[in-house]
């Protein structure tokens, strides 16, 4: 996924976390959360699991159990609590919804790690040249900044000044050193990232832009392809082949043939990057095997 064309990643993204978010679909969220971590593993490693564990699947109970309380739609009333109804339906919606964020979540980690601030710039930097900047840079400051600030704690921690040792002062005092330490290290990177910017003659009319990607005959066949099933599942949910109402109550479509169908399709587009780059790392294993 990595070697295609930034257009083909963004617009496989964007399609995928889009059918995610607005067709709360049972069948159609377990490929994608499904999906989704499958990929998160595969580039993260195994912090991707952990993460899933440790925080997405408590924010996922919490948000079940939190919708119900406040969204007492649906006429299947299972229990009552201090005079709140708690609905079927509101629940079984309030998973949907924990299991799209979860989804969202695990996608967006897979795109970081895909879509990089050059990627994003060569294709929004004409565009939007201002905005795109400012996006790709907004993208960078959070894992730049927690490299730096672990830095500064390796060195402060050298010269012993602990934050995580010490009396509550001295790690107040080691805290606001590192904080200090931090906001001028992020001025001055500021300072050099305007200067170099000013010199390389950003924002000025004519400017040229130099650029490694280009689509050939591979990108535009799994283009073809990934649009062929982003087509079929668009299909099927305008036929209602696959369909999904919680309220006032659960309406699911019947399990069909072109149900099967749609969600194989889907089935495949959200497993399209894992299963594309397993085959280039097992011919580059393959490739090697043969020197």
């Amino acid at each position: 996924m990595r070697n295609l064309h930034p257009a083909i990643s963004f617009g496989y993204f964007a399609f995928v976390i889009l059918i995610t978010v607005v067709f709360l679909h049972p069948v159609m969220l377990g490929i994608s959360l499904v999906s989704s971590l499958l990929y998160a593993i595969y580039l993260n490693g195994i912090k991707s699991l952990r993460f899933t564990l440790l925080f997405l699947v408590p924010m996922m109970l919490l948000a079940a159990i939190i919708n119900p309380l406040f969204n007492h739609l649906g006429n299947t009333v299972l229990f009552t609590v201090a005079n709140i109804q708690i609905t079927l339906e509101s629940t079984l919606y309030g998973l949907a919804t924990a299991a799209m964020l979860a989804a969202v979540i695990l996608w967006f980690s897979c795109y970081n790690k895909i879509m990089t601030s050059d990627k994003f710039i060569y294709l929004f930097g004409r565009i939007i040249p201002a905005i795109s900047l400012i996006i790709s840079m907004a993208l960078r400051f959070i894992p730049r900044y927690i490299a730096q600030i672990k830095k500064i704690s390796y060195a402060q921690r050298a010269i012993g000044r602990d934050v995580g040792s010490g009396r509550i002062i001295d790690r107040l005092r080691s805290g606001a050193d590192v904080l200090s330490i931090m906001v001028t290290w992020a001025l001055e990177n500021g300072v050099d990232t305007a200067d170099s910017m000013r010199s390389r003659g950003y924002g000025l009319k004519g400017r040229s832009a130099y650029s490694l990607y280009q689509p050939n005959s591979r990108d535009k066949t799994l283009a073809a392809f990934s649009l062929y099933l982003a087509v079929l599942v668009i299909a099927g949910i305008a036929l209602r082949l696959v369909l999904i109402s919680y309220f006032p109550l659960i309406e699911l479509n019947h399990l069909s043939v072109s149900a099967l169908f749609i969600y194989l399709a889907f089935l495949l587009l959200c497993l399209f990057p894992l299963l594309l780059d397993g085959f280039e790392e097992l011919k580059w294993r393959f490739s090697r095997s043969r020197i």
